[in-house]
């Protein structure tokens, strides 16, 4: 850690953090003594087959005169157990917009959702994940306060830019202004806000702010996280005359932040949010032991998008065959959809500019909209494509029977299921949710589309309701679920060994790690029937196979015939 320090600040400032982080650590240990073993993290990161996460907001479904989190925990106590394992709990601290990730007060629960009891009751029968919001802090803060009364403390907490300076590589996300003005006690400040105005971004390189910011995530593994998100990682650290993204000293920090969870947590695990171009999202693993030990698969959500919109896994295929990671102690936080939109930026390279162009307008005519960033000299390029996933694979104003719309839905769900590494699902994916335009015209927030809160009593009745969207989806969804645990191929860190059958299947062999089990993974993306021959001696296959999902004995030819229904998801353990 010495030596992070050191590259980030200097030899006798390196030094000096140095001694100020030790009496931090010092401080924090005996207290999180009783939540992780002594001695290094086995080499399974701790997890299996067993694992899936769920992404839900604090407020996700509510019910008269109950707290929020109280309510959620009595949901995903009912209808999750045995399903779910984890639970990220998106920004449930107090903040001012941009629906959580605005962070006023990073240490307290947000009072319109509970509090930390409410936290720990979701805890103590789930595995917890919460954001650690490191790029900026809410302009409504104490800490932005402090800054522009000009505390000592506090005076170089955030990046005051001076007027005229070359801002010109700078990436952007956003197509807002960079720069906002503030008036400060010694007078116009003008500071960087790369997410918006209302989100400062903090300055790290201010030791100061790096330790706050520490103590943080130690205290969040106090109070019960698991894994700590790192949001917006990639433009953490600023410097003048450069992009300002994926610096060196980013990397640096994320290194540090895993030495000192390494050192005192080694149970914790960091999970990267890098919403880029896929060659550049796998840096967040560092060499395979020192960054994040997950990082979200950005690239599979518009890959998946593709697939189902024109019928060929050529592309899915020829993607995930070339999946490398740099050591066999990381892994991919699969998903397909999320509280943000589906990420265009992810699949460059990977799909061409007319794929990607064809994503857009398909987006558009099911209802979506599409968000944009701004380059260098004002030009800009859409970033991402709001819209709910199931919209997004089913016209909401189409004839597509109800069936066939759901069917759609499972297979792109059972495709990131089947990939090695932990499945993230929203909770609006989870629960057959459609999108929500009507939230879009309140708030004038195109991410509104996918962030409907519900009422918890017209969720349970639609659950029960065997006619109903969110019945038939949640029912086969918690199947694919079932069947993933029940198999130890699926484990996050087993063999993925990618199937070329066609354009019409994207198929996939995965083996648990010690080689006892496998699957064999079948998912048809086309409207037409598929049949299949397989190479019993090239598969491994022996003469019968269990379905994962329907639970028959599946007799094994020479060659052996696999025959698909349009949309149709076949795991056979063999």
């Amino acid at each position: 850690m010495l030596d992070l320090l050191i590259d980030l600040y200097g030899e006798a400032d390196g030094r000096a953090t140095w001694a100020r982080l030790q009496r931090l650590l010092d401080r924090y240990r005996p207290r999180l003594r009783g939540r992780s073993q002594p001695g290094a993290r086995p080499r399974s990161l701790g997890l299996s087959e067993r694992d899936a996460i769920l992404i839900t907001y604090g407020d996700q479904v509510v019910e008269s005169g109950v707290a929020p989190l109280h309510t959620l925990a009595g949901l995903a106590a009912r209808y999750l157990d045995g399903a779910i394992s984890t639970i990220h709990i998106l920004p449930f601290y107090p903040y001012s917009s941009d629906d959580g990730f605005s962070v006023i007060d990073y240490t307290a629960v947000d009072p319109a959702l509970g509090t930390w009891d409410d936290v720990a009751r979701l805890g103590a029968r789930f595995r917890l994940m919460f954001d650690a919001v490191l790029n900026h802090a809410s302009v409504k803060s104490e800490w932005f306060r402090a800054f522009l009364r000009g505390e000592p403390r506090y005076r170089d907490h955030f990046i005051a830019v001076a007027q005229g300076s070359d801002l010109s590589q700078v990436v952007r996300p956003r197509a807002l202004p960079l720069l906002t003005r503030f008036e400060a006690a010694s007078g116009e400040r003008w500071i960087w806000t790369t997410f918006s105005a209302d989100q400062a971004d903090l300055n790290y390189r201010q030791p100061q702010v790096l330790l706050d910011m520490v103590e943080v995530l130690l205290f969040y593994v106090e109070r019960g996280a698991s894994l700590i998100r790192l949001d917006a990682i990639p433009y953490l650290w600023k410097e003048i005359g450069t992009p300002c993204i994926h610096l060196p000293q980013t990397h640096t920090v994320v290194r540090l932040l895993r030495a000192v969870l390494d050192d005192v947590a080694p149970h914790v695990l960091l999970v990267a949010e890098a919403n880029v171009p896929h060659a550049e999202n796998v840096s967040y693993f560092g060499d395979g032991t020192s960054e994040a030990q997950l990082v979200y698969n950005f690239a599979l959500p518009p890959l998946l998008l593709h697939t189902l919109q024109t019928g060929s896994a050529a592309a899915l295929t020829q993607w995930a065959a070339g999946l490398a990671l740099p050591s066999d102690r990381v892994a991919w936080l699969n998903f397909a959809a999320s509280h943000d939109g589906i990420g265009l930026m992810p699949a460059q390279g990977i799909l061409s500019d007319a794929e990607i162009e064809a994503l857009i307008a398909h987006a558009v005519a099911h209802g979506g909209l599409v968000s944009y960033r701004r380059h260098a000299g004002g030009r800009e390029s859409p970033y991402e494509l709001n819209i709910n996933y199931f919209d997004a694979l089913a016209d909401p104003q189409g004839t597509l029977p109800l069936g066939v719309q759901v069917d759609r839905f499972i297979v792109s769900q059972a495709i990131m299921l089947a990939l090695a590494g932990v499945p993230g699902i929203y909770f609006h994916s989870l629960f057959g949710s459609r999108g929500w335009p009507e939230g879009v015209r309140l708030t004038g927030r195109p991410r509104t589309i996918n962030r409907q809160k519900l009422a918890l009593a017209a969720l349970e009745r639609e659950l029960v309701d065997p006619a109903s969207l969110r019945h038939q989806v949640f029912a086969r969804y918690r199947a694919l679920l079932a069947a993933r645990t029940a198999c130890r191929a699926f484990h996050p860190l087993g063999a993925q060994r990618v199937l070329r059958l066609g354009d019409a299947v994207f198929a996939l062999l995965r083996t648990a790690p010690d080689g006892g089990e496998s699957a064999l993974c079948l998912h048809n993306i086309s409207g037409q029937p598929v049949q299949l021959a397989l190479d019993r001696r090239a598969l491994g296959l022996g003469a019968y196979a269990t379905d994962l999902l329907t639970g028959e004995r599946v007799a094994m030819g020479e060659p052996a015939i696999a025959s698909l229904a349009p949309y149709e998801v076949r795991w056979l353990r063999i």
